[in-house]
């Protein structure tokens, strides 16, 4: 008998796995696909690596969490500027003074502040919604031409039925700092995170394309404790309903040409655009193989937002009112489970960024690990 089954070959199960092996324990990890790495999975496509399941940037401002990646993987220094496409005209994220000059021809941050100003004024009560909120922070220009299309198309709904929530703050940058994240520690793992994933599971015995909810007995019975990193409401069989989510939908296409777009990330802001932004992965590592030479070819992936049905991949969990009410009543039902944790993206029913996920994991493993 194992002292723990962990379902899920992610950075969930793959850090906790780790720390559990360190710890003298037995192991077993097992996953439904048939590669480790769950969405952050990078496959070598003409010495590229793909990011199969969307781009993945990491970034923190956590010490412990970039030391402990440090053990798997060296980091390039990658930062993440992404590119708005609207309709043609092309314009740096986050907001900034290149922004706010291409939109309005302003050059001094007083300028640029001042117009910012004038078009806030627009929302004159507490915002009621998306649109009124994103209005209320960067005026209508930049919410109609970089905001509006995108978050339509991300979300499937209209702007101004979705809550303003969503939209808490929008970073407005009043330098020429193309940054996109305010994290200390930003790069891509040198050779992919997928190979960064099999350093973290090395040694560890690994079992892929093995389905534990069709045989959840069998499996429960191998071990101590379960990690669980799935779906909570698909580990109750959806007892209660369905939890909500946002997926993806990738095309993906190798081209015989070596630069298609220039950068990492061009987001397409408009609304008529079916795809919400287009993926160049050659770019995550200066468009170089292995050996510092310049890749002839070049990957791209189409992304396209679509609501969630089963059979698909989940990805962002629908945060909302009701989502929530149902997500507690799933986790009374999990923490009532004795011999099984639940954690992660799905387990936890909440939107993590990579670090938050192996903070997560590595604050469970103190935890659970006796």
């Amino acid at each position: 008998m194992y002292d723990y089954l962990i379902v899920g070959a992610g950075l969930f199960g793959a850090v906790f796995a780790r720390e559990a092996k360190d710890a003298g324990k037995s192991v077993l990890v097992i996953d439904k696909r048939p590669h480790v790495a769950g969405n952050v999975y990078t496959k070598n496509v003409e010495g590229i690596h793909v990011h199969e399941y969307g781009a993945h940037i990491f970034h923190t401002n956590n010490k412990t969490v970039w030391d402990y990646v440090q053990r798997f993987a060296d980091f390039n220094r990658f930062t993440n500027s992404p590119v708005a496409n609207y309709k043609g005209e092309l314009f740096s994220l986050p907001f900034n003074m290149y922004t706010f000059n291409k939109m309005w021809g302003v050059v001094t941050p007083e300028e640029a502040a001042t117009k910012i100003a004038e078009q806030r004024k627009e929302i004159t009560s507490e915002p009621r919604n998306l649109e009124e909120q994103a209005i209320s922070l960067v005026g209508r220009d930049i919410y109609e031409k970089l905001i509006k299309g995108y978050t339509e198309k991300q979300w499937g709904r209209d702007c101004r039925d979705l809550p303003a929530f969503i939209i808490k703050r929008l970073p407005v940058r009043l330098t020429f700092d193309n940054n996109y994240f305010n994290a200390l520690y930003q790069g891509i793992p040198i050779g992919g995170y997928t190979k960064m994933v099999e350093n973290m599971l090395s040694g560890i015995e690994v079992r892929l394309e093995e389905d534990y909810l069709k045989n959840k007995a069998a499996w429960d019975a191998m071990a101590k404790t379960v990690i669980y990193t799935g779906p909570i409401d698909a580990y109750f069989a959806y007892q209660l309903g369905t939890l909500a989510y946002r997926s993806v939908r990738f095309e993906t296409e190798l081209l015989d040409m070596p630069n298609f777009q220039g950068n990492a990330a061009v987001n397409y802001t408009d609304r008529e655009t079916p795809w919400t932004r287009i993926i160049e992965h050659k770019w995550f590592e200066f468009g170089k193989d292995a050996a510092g030479n310049d890749l002839p070819k070049t990957v791209i992936s189409r992304e396209y937002s679509s609501e969630w049905k089963p059979g698909d991949e989940p990805y962002y969990p629908v945060n909302d009112e009701k989502n929530g009410a149902l997500y507690a009543a799933y986790k009374e039902l999990a923490d009532k489970e004795e011999h099984v944790v639940f954690g992660g993206r799905l387990g936890e029913y909440k939107y993590y960024d990579m670090d938050q996920v192996i903070a997560s994991a590595l604050q469970c493993a103190k935890r659970v690990i006796q």
